[in-house]
């Protein structure tokens, strides 16, 4: 028991880590995103924290469902995946709110969103829920992707 409290706690502080440095990132992440053109059915700034946190709860009990099966050798492919994952969604925010960089803003975004697709199908053969607890997820960068491609191209000059 114990250690599968301590496992939790493992991961969720692993995606707490990333999240901490994607929001290092965007310490000024409100102002910029006003500054852009945004499309009408762009969602306000305030609405991002609460989906992330969701998001990342759900992906760190995601890992652990994993995990708990029979740790890291059994299920070294599938984690490992998770997080690299990971560390790309703490890189996408640097990539644009710190630098302002659309083109490889997208490019990654891409990159993370097959990673995501890729953790999906390997978590939900190992255990279904844990690959269902993804697919928020996925849906949120499958938008985010779309939005980033968006604001790239309605602003050149704040993302060149």
């Amino acid at each position: 028991m114990t250690r599968h409290v301590l496992g939790l706690l493992g991961w969720l502080l692993l995606v707490g880590a990333a999240a901490a440095l994607g929001g290092l990132a965007s310490a000024d992440a409100p102002t910029f995103y006003a500054a852009l053109d945004r499309p009408d059915w762009a969602p306000p700034a305030w609405l991002f924290g609460p989906v992330w946190s969701v998001l990342y709860l759900l992906m760190g009990i995601a890992a652990w469902l994993v995990w708990r099966i029979d740790g890291w050798r059994a299920a070294l492919v599938p984690l490992t995946l998770f997080v690299v994952q990971l560390a790309f969604n703490a890189l996408w925010s640097w990539l644009f709110f710190t630098w302002h960089s659309g083109l490889w803003s997208v490019i990654e975004i891409v990159v993370l969103w097959v990673l995501i697709l890729i953790t999906v199908v390997c978590f939900w053969r190992r255990h279904p829920l844990a690959g269902a607890l993804l697919l928020p997820y996925l849906a949120w960068v499958s938008f985010a992707s779309v939005l980033a491609w968006t604001l790239w191209q309605r602003n050149p000059s704040l993302l060149g």
